[in-house]
């Protein structure tokens, strides 16, 4: 009685079997004896047929019910089954689906179960099914779509893990192309002011040997006048050259500046290196208003020249979270204003304000401004309105499953043509664990 190793069935066919029915001037008795038979052993009751039509069943309960009657046997055993056999059998069509039968067949079945159904074609009589192999195959078909849901939601977090780290490399790059070109521009005068420096070491090179010769010379008890007087000349030409030119003070201009670079590179390293901040699962207590100006240092190259910056910090907005992703989110919204502002005339406002339980930042800008008809989807996964090519959709989502899972709020209140302000609220006090629910 048991199911085929294969994908469960669709219909009641693959449960139909090939059972002899009873003919309604069989007596009881005979019919007890089919029914004891061992091919029929795994069944609750046989059918009743007449000219392929069935029109009853006979159980083995109603059968206990009249054999264990003092005398029953004597008294019921002659009698033709159709005295007994249940009048409303349970039937169910060859090609019905299984989840169809199954509850056609558990509306009418009771407790104790005493009923098998039969199965019909067309009216005609066509073999037997086993309530509980349909209950069985009901089972195999729904562990076989568990089994396939999981596998669809394993799949689909793949591919989700796969779109956030495609979102992370696309922010990766652009900000460390933001990042070569801060560096590249200490880094273009550091070299001029060294090549500058290289030419001025020709000069006092030269000079040095002609004193080193000089020396010599005054060391030497044979020298001749002459010689002795022309390299002295040499040596006070070259100094007053030197002097006159002012290469000294310029070798040390040249050093300042060059010393001003380096800082100015060192700066851009650790603030890299405190804006990526490797420990990203961990949490730190952090103050949002280093974060933002960290931000805006990385994200220089992209709000240089196009936004005018207005900076209204509270003292202190100190929150506990996962600075690189938090990081990650101011990144995300200066870049999109930065993105949204004129050729001209941009203006971004960056505010943080404390309450008692909360820490708000704020990042508005004078931009175009979003549509309300988009901005109930603005964080919905892959909803973008820049051109093809220039945006996954998946900044703004992801940026609020990041503030989601620190338990905080990213809000966004718009109008066209005005400008576009975002809210990010973080609770002082992280109660979870980010890293437990931000897809990584």
């Amino acid at each position: 009685m048991s199911l085929p190793a294969a994908l469960p069935a669709d219909d009641v066919a693959a449960l139909c079997m090939a059972v002899t029915p009873l003919r309604p001037e069989m007596t009881i008795d005979a019919a007890a004896e089919r029914l004891l038979a061992s091919e029929n052993a795994g069944l609750l009751c046989l059918p009743v047929v007449r000219d392929e039509v069935v029109i009853g069943t006979l159980s083995r309960h109603a059968l206990n019910g009249v054999f264990l009657r003092r005398f029953g046997r004597e008294l019921y055993g002659s009698r033709p089954v159709t005295s007994l056999m249940n009048t409303e059998p349970l039937m169910v069509p060859l090609d019905m689906p299984l989840e169809q039968a199954a509850a056609q067949v558990s509306a009418r079945i009771g407790s104790p179960l005493t009923e098998d159904f039969a199965i019909t074609a067309d009216g005609r009589y066509r073999g037997m099914g086993v309530v509980l192999d349909l209950l069985a195959a009901i089972r195999a078909r729904a562990d076989a779509s568990a089994a396939q849901l999981a596998r669809a939601f394993t799949e689909l977090k793949q591919s989700q893990a796969a779109l956030v780290q495609s979102e992370k490399m696309a922010s990766l790059g652009q900000m460390v192309a933001g990042v070569a070109h801060e560096i590249n521009t200490p880094l273009g005068y550091v070299r001029n002011n060294v090549e500058m420096v290289q030419g001025v070491f020709g000069e006092l090179a030269d000079a040095v040997r002609q004193m080193d010769a000089l020396g010599r010379m005054f060391a030497d008890p044979g020298v001749d006048e002459t010689d002795l007087g022309a390299q002295i000349g040499t040596v006070s030409a070259l100094a007053a050259d030197l002097a006159g030119s002012g290469v000294v003070e310029d070798a040390r201009a040249l050093f300042d500046d060059t010393l001003f670079g380096v800082d100015q590179i060192r700066d851009l390293v650790v603030n890299l290196r405190n804006f990526s901040r490797l420990d990203q699962s961990r949490l730190a207590e952090v103050s949002l208003n280093d974060c933002l100006d960290q931000t805006l240092m990385i994200a220089n190259n992209v709000i240089k020249g196009r936004l005018e910056v207005v900076k209204r910090y509270a003292d202190a907005p100190v929150v506990s979270c996962s600075p690189s992703q938090i990081n990650q989110v101011l990144l995300n919204l200066i870049t999109n204003a930065a993105q949204a502002v004129p050729e001209v005339g941009g203006k971004l406002l960056l505010k943080t304000e404390v309450e008692p339980d909360w820490v708000h930042v704020s990042v508005q800008d004078n931009g175009k401004g979003i549509a309300p008809e988009h901005l109930e989807k603005i964080f919905d996964p892959f909803f973008t309105t820049k051109p093809v090519g220039q945006g996954t959709g998946l900044g703004l989502s992801i940026s609020f499953q990041i503030v989601d899972a620190h338990g905080g709020r990213l809000q966004v209140a718009s109008k066209p043509g005005i400008g576009t302000r975002f809210v990010l609220s973080l609770p002082r006090r992280a109660t979870i664990t980010p890293s437990e629910r931000v897809a990584a």
